[in-house]
């Protein structure tokens, strides 16, 4: 792969910043390999096994920490785990999926950059909608090759079901849980095609979540990093619309 050390190292880059956070990063990496002209086939597997390594040592950092509360989790798994298998069994057409990739890159930017850094007085969890909420994010989550972390976290926030230690930890098993169902999706259709360097790929993000997590149980951050990432979300989305 050409400027494979580039590559790399915005892996590591993109893992840091994710699991300082609980998330596991598929959306970062998948426009790392938007720009750098990775076949969509292989994309979605790639991202999603990266989410494994990088979204489990990422939570059980904020476990270890006494932030993961089961009971704020259960209502978006119970739906989210069986249709992001649904969702990662969809075989949808290239520019499709490019569109709602470079939709969801958006949303990562904007849930980056415009939503406040402090909640702490938190509201009963709204079931039914959580159901719901599991649902969608567990199908497109599924089709598009991402754990859906990126989009849960910001609701949480926004409808202050969570602190953000809490949401940390809940997105980080989310991502995990989302990411083995669509993984074992793909398999049962034949298109479990992680690119060849995906294990190079595995190390940098295992690096990156070490030090990420290490940042996010600290309250260390990083807004030049935050910047630089969405940077190459923002890049990466409007090169997804135009070709």
């Amino acid at each position: 792969m050409e400027s494979g050390v580039i590559f790399y190292l915005l892996i590591l880059v993109t893992a840091v910043l994710y699991s300082s956070v609980g998330h596991g990063g598929a959306s970062g990496y998948l426009a790392i390999m938007a720009i750098f002209a990775v076949a969509p086939e292989n994309m979605r597997a790639s991202a999603l096994i990266l989410n494994l390594f990088v979204a489990g040592i990422s939570f059980y950092s904020f476990y270890k920490g006494g932030y993961f509360k089961f009971k704020l989790l259960l209502p978006f798994i119970i739906l989210s785990i069986p249709f992001s298998f649904v969702g990662a069994r969809l075989q949808i057409n290239p520019t499709t999926y490019k569109i709602i990739l470079g939709i969801f890159l958006l949303i990562a930017i904007a849930r980056m950059l415009f939503i406040a850094k402090s909640f702490t007085e938190t509201k009963p969890i709204n079931i039914p909608v959580a159901l719901l909420l599991g649902a969608f994010l567990g199908f497109f989550s599924g089709m598009i090759g991402i754990g859906g972390g990126i989009i849960l976290s910001p609701i949480l926030l926004l409808l202050r079901w969570a602190t953000i230690k809490e949401t940390a930890a809940i997105s980080a098993v989310f991502i995990f849980l989302n990411s083995t169902s669509g993984i074992i999706g793909l398999a049962s259709r034949g298109a479990l095609n992680p690119i060849p360097e995906i294990y190079i790929m595995i190390v940098m993000g295992i690096a990156g979540s070490f030090i990420g997590s290490y940042i996010g149980m600290k309250k260390l951050t990083s807004l030049k990093l935050t910047y630089l990432l969405a940077a190459v979300l923002l890049f990466a989305s409007f090169k997804l619309f135009y070709f």
